[in-house]
């Protein structure tokens, strides 16, 4: 019983307090759906101004107008290729 005590006090003793991991912003982080993220009310104006004014300019408005677009010729082939009108090219 006493081998079993010593070792019981020696990893209490050894015990070290968790490493915290430490932010790196050359590398790469990934989470859930779930985790939050806490903003302030001048931290979510920031971005939220930073963001408008991107999309405000002539060039994202040119890519977004390009997104809809394909979505719109992607849905138009979805549709042709379920009614058998477009087949798959064995070619590619």
């Amino acid at each position: 019983m006493e081998i079993v005590k010593d070792v019981q006090e020696q990893s209490a003793t050894n015990l070290k307090p968790p490493v915290r991991a430490t932010y790196d912003p050359a590398k790469r982080y990934k989470w859930s759906q779930e985790t939050t993220f806490n903003f302030t009310g001048g931290e979510f104006g920031v971005i939220l101004n930073a963001v408008r004014q991107i999309l405000s300019t002539r060039e994202a408005q040119t890519i977004l107008l390009a997104e809809r677009a394909s979505s719109l010729i992607e849905q138009a082939l979805a549709q042709a290729v379920e009614a058998g009108e477009a087949v798959e090219d064995p070619q590619k």
